[in-house]
């Protein structure tokens, strides 16, 4: 095991899978029955820059019109619809996502921490198979912390002194800096990042990378 690293926690979106179609699929489907709240289906571009984000952040930002109640039961509505349809379809996997996940179990502790609702980390491991890689979850939904409390909170659970957090946002690298780890820049993931320790050009060559972690 390299430089006594224990941990990799994983971001999710645009980390280990890619679910906009899934999630556009099944929020528009909310959106439809809501003409009162919101008239035109969300697109791509805006579900992109909403990745990350708390979800009541995403209410605010797709529904500016309705009162935080109404944010509030309709993204209860997105987010049950949206975690059944992943859970049964899955969403796309970057490319040797489980032969690399398994490879990092042998040296590693794997966690997914994320911004998400409670049941969309469970939706990803079910659909794909994946419970015998991850040995923790975390996320948002669970205690409204955010994703950099959440790291902490995953690693004194754990007994983890040493970890690093792989992620594709600025708010995934602010998340590593408020645990005091390492952050690993998913380069092809959806998001930027501002001052990276480390660069991950594709998902497969993780473990490669982290022979070379200080």
């Amino acid at each position: 095991m390299a430089n006594n690293i224990e941990a990799v926690i994983f971001d999710l979106d645009g980390t280990m899978w890619d679910a906009l179609d899934g999630i556009r699929m099944t929020w528009n489907q909310v959106v439809a029955n809501h003409p009162e709240y919101r008239k035109d289906p969300i697109s791509s571009e805006e579900l992109e820059r909403c990745l990350g984000l708390p979800m009541t952040d995403i209410a605010v930002k797709l529904f500016p019109n309705t009162t935080a109640e109404q944010q509030q039961t309709l993204m209860d509505e997105c987010c049950a619809l949206e975690n059944a349809y992943l859970s049964e379809h899955g969403g796309v996997l970057y490319p040797k996502l489980e032969e690399t996940l398994t490879e990092l179990k042998k040296n590693y502790k794997l966690f997914v921490v994320s911004n998400c609702q409670q049941g969309y980390i469970e939706s990803f491991i079910k659909a794909h198979r994946l419970a015998g890689c991850f040995d923790d979850i975390e996320c948002w939904g669970n205690n409204l912390l955010p994703k950099g409390e959440n790291n902490k909170l995953i690693m004194k659970r754990n007994g983890v002194t040493k970890a690093v957090y792989v992620g594709d946002t600025a708010g995934d690298e602010e998340s590593a800096r408020v645990a005091g780890i390492p952050f690993i820049f998913a380069k092809y993931g959806f998001g930027e990042a501002k001052a990276p320790d480390y660069i991950l050009e594709e998902f497969s060559k993780l473990p490669e990378l982290m022979k070379h972690i200080h």
